[in-house]
C-alpha cells in the first residue's frame, strides 16, 4: 500500500511539472531573445528630415514616432481618420495608426485590424474594457496598453474606430503583407518592442519549430514605419501542408476552420477572416484563448476548438492561414 501511495504521489508530481513548464510559445509573443540594453551614452537626437520610397513627404523621426499624430506617409491609401485613429486622446488614448499603421495592416506584435467585422471590433474593444481579454505572457505590453486605450476610450470613438478599419478589405490586392518562407533556418535576431529584427553580419541559426517574423525592410520597418513595407515569416519545412490538412479536416483534434471563417478564410457576418494575417498574432490569440485570458462572447465558441492544439498545430495552422 505504501508502495502505491509512492507511486501515486510521483505521478502527480510529474504532471504538476509538466503543467507548470507549459510556458507561452516565446516565438508568438516576440518575448526572447530579450531586448539589448540601451548604449550608456544615448545618441544625439535626430533632427534630419526622412523619406520613403514613392512619397513625396518628409518627416522627422520625432514626427514619426508621435503618438499622439504620427506621420501618415501616404494619406490617399485610405479614407479620411477619425480623430482617435489619427491623433488618440491625450493622456490614455494613443492614435490607432500609430500601432496599426493607417491602413490597419499593423505589424507582428500587434494586430492586423483591417477588414474586421464592425460588430467583432466592437466586442473585442469591449472585451479589453470589461477585463475579459489580456494576454497569456504578461511580458506581452501591447495587450497592457489596449486594456488601458480601451478603458479611456469612448463608445462613440470605438465605433468611429470600427467603422473606419472595417472600410479597408483584407487580403489587400497586390504584394502579399505577409512572406511566408519555409525554411530550416532565420536570421540570428533580437526582439525590438515585441517585433523579431535581424542582427547585423548575415549569420543564420536554426529555426526550430516556430515561426519568426521580420520586416522585408528592417529599416523602413522600425525606424519610419512605412506601411507599405511588408514582412517574412519563416516558417518550418512541411508547416503549411500540415496547417492546411488541420485547417481543412480538422486534423482529428480540432474543427475545420472553414465551418465559422468561410471556405476562403476571409471570414463570415461577425466572424473575423484569418487568410494573410501575421502568423504570430494568429498563434497567440489561440494560445490566449486555449490558456483562458481570452474569455469574452466569440472566445469562448473558440476554446473547444483550441483545447487539443500544441505548439505544432499552432505553428503549423499559423503557417497555413498566413500563407493564403
Amino acid at each position: 500500500m505504501k508502495r502505491k501511495s509512492i507511486c501515486i504521489a510521483v505521478i502527480l508530481a510529474v504532471a504538476g511539472l509538466a503543467q507548470t513548464s507549459d510556458k507561452p510559445p516565446a516565438w508568438a509573443y516576440g518575448t526572447e531573445p530579450p531586448q539589448p540594453p540601451p548604449p550608456s551614452t544615448p545618441a544625439p537626437p535626430d533632427l534630419a528630415p526622412h523619406h520613403i520610397a514613392n512619397s513625396p513627404l518628409e518627416f522627422t523621426i520625432a514626427q514619426i514616432r508621435n503618438p499622439f499624430g504620427p506621420a501618415d506617409w501616404f494619406p490617399d491609401d485610405h479614407p479620411p481618420m477619425p480623430p482617435v485613429v489619427a491623433n488618440g486622446s491625450k493622456p490614455n488614448v494613443m492614435a490607432c495608426g500609430f500601432c496599426h499603421y493607417p491602413n490597419g495592416k499593423g505589424r507582428p506584435e500587434n494586430a492586423p485590424v483591417s477588414g474586421l467585422p464592425v460588430n467583432y471590433f466592437i466586442q473585442q474593444m469591449n472585451d479589453f474594457k470589461n477585463d475579459l481579454r489580456s494576454s497569456a505572457d504578461p511580458r506581452k505590453k501591447n495587450t497592457a496598453n489596449m486594456i488601458r486605450f480601451a478603458k479611456n476610450m469612448t463608445d462613440e470613438q470605438i465605433r468611429e474606430a470600427a467603422d473606419y478599419f472595417a472600410k479597408m478589405p483584407w487580403p489587400t490586392t497586390g504584394t502579399p503583407w505577409i512572406k511566408v518562407v519555409e525554411s530550416e533556418t532565420v536570421p540570428k535576431n533580437k526582439t525590438s518592442v515585441g517585433m523579431y529584427l535581424p542582427l547585423e553580419g548575415n549569420q543564420f541559426e536554426p529555426l526550430g519549430e516556430r515561426i519568426i517574423e521580420m520586416p522585408l525592410k528592417p529599416e523602413d520597418t522600425e525606424a519610419l514605419r512605412d506601411p507599405r513595407s511588408g514582412f517574412i515569416a519563416y516558417v518550418p519545412v512541411g508547416s503549411v501542408h500540415k496547417g492546411e490538412e488541420m485547417v481543412k479536416t480538422g486534423g482529428g483534434k480540432t474543427t475545420p476552420c472553414a465551418i465559422c471563417h468561410g471556405t476562403d478564410l476571409r471570414g463570415m457576418g461577425p466572424v473575423p477572416g484569418i487568410a494573410g494575417r501575421s502568423p504570430s498574432y494568429t498563434a497567440r490569440q489561440l494560445y490566449d484563448i486555449q490558456q483562458g485570458t481570452r474569455k469574452g462572447l466569440w472566445s469562448e465558441l473558440m476554446k473547444p476548438v483550441v483545447s487539443k492544439l500544441n505548439n505544432d498545430d499552432l505553428v503549423a495552422i499559423a503557417a497555413y492561414t498566413a500563407s493564403k
